[in-house]
């Protein structure tokens, strides 16, 4: 499987945009399934290789192959209710109280050619055939993505086997390609067919990208993920009520994956009381156990490793778990800091930024009231967490307030590693952590990035799309005069 050129692959994107906006639902779902299907056969081969480009491990890749062709059934079943089209009928009425009212038909239809950067933590789910461009498919938009350099080989493997399932399936020619380097990946988002973009990564790289997004000539939405710290608050109550539960819940979920998740719970709130100092030494114990994993590349290890040393070097912080004796740069072990509230504070931004990897700050507070204010000035996370009593519940319910409006998922006595693929699901949150908070990358209302609203006034049937039409023939919901 070779990639296309940038142009090439844009063109065929823009040829194709307008009958894949009016595949119908049956045949749009059966593109997807095709695909989740065409994903399963060529599993041994897929997962093979993922593991030797990621040393991800080949359970870990399993489950997230089976993920990644769980989503694309969810959205060809979504597809198929055509509730997506969100159709809006309203009757002329002469006695509109603002006003003679005409025939209006409201419906949302596909933006148009969608360009996915593919991720480097999720080499399936959130790749190639991952959740962008599952959505972007269901929303009704041909794809191009931007394959990551951290598995390359995969990402062409992949490829040949999404364009064989789409061509078996019928889709329009055009409907995906692949390409390939940090430059094409620019030239392509400055391309004037393309209609929005989505990201997920860094920071640094997400905002220069939104950047060029913005200064086209004609500006188009970029829908970035771009990391997150995800605070946990632990209260007085639950401290000394289940202190080695939350130790080992929250080791677990710091180092899964050698802590290379968007969701890594990085800031860990802990009350300053025997219980709380007990739970830290619990949590330090249970992670000096932790063996060292290898990193997804050298890149992502030396900047978690400078990450690292940049957060031990702030004034206040001390250091509670680091790897003894040399230290595998490929493979760097999981650390542990620690710093009072006060010094977490007078630090601001130095302490809040993602450290990518399996490093937790700790940060202890003595009066609970005070970490309303602390949790408010919090840039945007994509998670944070609450582990409380029930007892507790009506007395934290401000500062559970506090965090939900710096988050985009409020968590209860749970970890905020594993992003359920569901309907309700909301994984995006106030900036920085996306650049489009109203949205998510994750879920069936993924979808509604790539749509775009259309109303026709007075027009005769014959030029309605069929979601408009009085017949219905798609048998999508229709939503008439309120």
């Amino acid at each position: 499987m070779t990639t296309t050129s940038v142009d090439e692959a844009l063109r065929a994107a823009a040829a194709a945009a307008g009958p894949c906006a009016r595949t119908t639902p049956t045949a749009r779902a059966g593109m997807l399934t095709a695909v989740a299907d065409a994903l399963e056969t060529e599993r041994a081969a897929l997962v093979a290789t993922a593991d030797a480009e990621t040393s991800l491990g080949t359970a870990r890749l399993g489950g997230e192959l089976t993920r990644t062709t769980f989503q694309l059934r969810l959205f060809a079943d979504e597809v198929r209710t055509g509730a997506f089209y969100d159709v809006r009928l309203d009757r002329p009425d002469p006695e509109w109280p603002t006003g003679p009212r005409p025939d209006l038909r409201r419906y949302r239809t596909a933006a148009g050619p969608v360009l996915v950067f593919a991720a480097s933590n999720f080499p399936f789910a959130f790749s190639v055939a991952g959740g962008d461009t599952a959505s972007a498919w269901a929303a009704g938009c041909p794809v191009v993505v931007k394959a990551h350099p951290g598995h390359p080989e995969l990402s062409r493997r992949t490829a040949a086997v999404l364009h064989r399932a789409l061509t078996e399936a019928g889709a329009p020619a055009g409907t995906f390609a692949l390409i390939e380097g940090e430059a094409e990946g620019v030239a392509a988002l400055r391309h004037p067919a393309l209609a929005a973009a989505a990201f997920t990564g860094s920071q640094r790289g997400g905002l220069a990208l939104a950047k060029v997004a913005a200064e086209r000539d004609t500006p188009i939405p970029f829908y970035g993920e771009l990391g997150s710290i995800n605070p946990v608050v632990v209260t007085p109550g639950a401290a000394e009520a289940r202190a080695a539960g939350i130790a080992e819940g929250y080791v677990g979920s710091l180092t899964q994956g050698a802590g290379q998740f968007c969701t890594n719970p990085g800031l860990l709130f802990v009350p300053a009381t025997p219980a709380g100092q007990a739970l830290v030494e619990e949590i330090a114990t249970r992670l000096r156990e932790v063996p060292a994993a290898p990193m997804l590349g050298g890149w992502i290890a030396d900047g978690y490793l400078a990450g690292a040393r940049r957060l031990a070097e702030q004034p206040g912080v001390r250091t509670l778990v680091r790897p003894q004796g040399p230290e595998d740069s490929a493979a760097p072990g999981p650390r542990l800091l620690t710093m009072d509230l006060a010094a977490f504070t007078a630090a601001g931004e130095a302490v809040t930024e993602e450290c990518f990897g399996p490093l937790g700050l700790v940060v202890t507070y003595d009066d609970a009231a005070a970490l309303h204010d602390v949790i408010a000035a919090l840039p945007g996370q994509l998670t944070a967490s609450l582990h409380a009593e029930p007892a507790e519940a009506e007395s934290v319910s401000a500062l559970a307030g506090a965090l939900a409006a710096r988050c985009g998922r409020l968590l209860w006595n749970q970890w905020p590693t594993g992003v359920s693929v569901t309907p309700a699901m909301q994984h995006g949150g106030p900036f920085p952590a996306t650049t489009v908070p109203a949205t998510t990358s994750v879920g069936t209302a993924a979808m509604e990035r790539f749509l775009r609203p259309v109303a026709y006034q007075s027009c005769p049937q014959e030029l309605l799309p069929p979601p408009l039409r009085d017949d219905n023939p798609w048998g999508v919901p229709q939503r008439v005069s309120g």
